[in-house]
């Protein structure tokens, strides 16, 4: 589980997370978290001794919720790999359901808005992502062996298929306000896997 050096430490983190996600890093300014947090400007460089270190703190929690959130779903350990990278697709789409402002990944948000500009975060963002991509390359890599051996099937190209759904689907969205579009995308990369492995 997710653990924080303090209920204060907590509170500034969700109310970074809560500004990023509904207008960016840009945008969000350290008196807006205080304020949300219910904390004084003291307490946050107490915590922190720079926005940008608050940024690269938020994004490995955001992850690590997101991680903790998985594993209480339960299908990281279906036996079958399929049935896990189904599981995590089913899980992305109930996620995500809502509020069209709340179709937000912190990670493909700050990497979208600082990849040019701050090297160290554009970096946190690429190592958390490549492991998510590096999660979906393992169980794929386990279904080919399971049902399709012989089969001449690129498993990193599918899972950075898939990360790359997932993030240009939730950026389409809030261009079209289309508040199926992610289902849609996924059930249909589902459908693709279903028939490459015989499923």
């Amino acid at each position: 589980m997710i653990q924080t050096a303090s209920p204060s430490k907590k509170k500034l983190l969700d109310a970074a997370i809560k500004h990023m996600l509904a207008k960016g890093y840009g945008a969000t300014t350290v008196d807006e978290i205080c304020k949300t947090a219910g904390l004084t400007k003291g307490s946050f460089f107490h915590y922190f001794e720079t926005k940008e270190d608050l940024g690269k703190e938020a994004l490995e929690y955001f992850y690590n919720i997101m991680r903790d959130l998985m594993v209480e779903e339960g299908f990281l350990t279906r036996p079958d790999p399929l049935d896990r990278i189904y599981g995590y697709i089913d899980f992305v789409i109930n996620f995500f359901q809502g509020d069209l402002s709340n179709r937000s990944c912190l990670l493909g948000n700050i990497a979208q808005e600082l990849s040019n500009t701050h090297e160290e975060i554009r970096k946190l963002c690429a190592k958390l992502l490549k492991e998510q991509s590096a999660m979906f390359k393992q169980f794929l890599d386990e279904a080919k062996v399971k049902y399709a051996p012989k089969g001449n099937i690129d498993t990193q190209g599918l899972s950075d298929s898939l990360l790359s759904l997932i993030q240009g689907s939730l950026l389409y969205t809030k261009a079209i306000q289309d508040d199926k579009l992610l289902e849609r995308n996924l059930t249909h990369y589902k459908i693709c896997l279903e028939r490459l492995f015989g499923g």
